[in-house]
């Protein structure tokens, strides 16, 4: 079986919506492992993933040569091959800014830790929470004042921010005035930074709002079919 893995220079080309469905597959093949499953076909791990066999093998070329037609994907060694690309294996800081109920619960995620992360920071100008102690995977975590983040965030590579929307954009000043330049911001808020800092947003009251568009729009389409 001819395997070879692209060469870390090849991800600068990668199509983000590529990246962005990696992360679905590694979670696919982490089942088919915990299963026992061995080998996968393209069609079984695409439906599994959600998405189509062409998409899906295209996604993987840009890794390499991953598979052997007629036999599909050994699972272990795809299963390597992904969470390498994506440097699973190299544990990422994370450090959260806000430790209200979301906050919190980001922080005892146990998730974190299989997906190549742990939490390095907490953070909170809550003088009640300042000084708690949280489990954070294998790790006790003492949530330090918003002063300390320089601190906090020196070991971090990435920030969290699940503060209030009125907080929000002083949490990611002093993220990005630590140095860290990849940010998840989980706030009801647009954040404004400098060149070269990463901000991906998380807003669930917009995502509950598109749902219910759509919902409202296939119960209409639904209405005039049946009319």
């Amino acid at each position: 079986m001819s395997l070879r893995i692209a060469p870390a220079r090849a991800r600068d080309g990668v199509p983000t919506a590529t990246v962005e469905r990696l992360p679905s597959y590694l979670h696919v093949l982490e089942r088919l492992r915990a299963s026992g499953i061995s080998t996968v076909s393209s069609a079984d791990l695409a439906e599994r993933s959600g998405v189509t066999s062409a998409k899906l093998r295209k996604d993987l070329s840009h890794l390499g040569s991953l598979g052997t037609r007629g036999v599909g994907y050994d699972v272990d060694f795809l299963y390597r091959s992904i969470a390498d690309w994506l440097g699973v294996h190299e544990p990422m800081g994370v450090v959260i800014v806000g430790l209200g109920n979301l906050g919190s619960a980001l922080a005892t995620y146990r998730g974190f830790a299989g997906g190549g992360f742990r939490i390095v920071g907490l953070v909170d100008s809550d003088p009640a929470v300042i000084g708690r102690q949280v489990s954070c995977g294998d790790a006790l975590v003492t949530v330090r004042p918003v002063a300390d983040l320089p601190a906090v965030a020196a070991t971090a590579q990435i920030g969290v921010i699940a503060t209030p929307g009125a907080a929000a954009q002083d949490a990611c000043d002093r993220l990005v005035a630590a140095g860290v330049e990849h940010i998840l911001n989980f706030a009801p808020c647009f954040l404004s930074v400098p060149p070269g800092v990463e901000v991906r947003a998380i807003d669930v009251g917009v995502e509950l709002q598109i749902l219910a568009f759509r919902r409202r729009q296939a119960v209409h389409h639904t209405g005039a079919v049946s009319a």
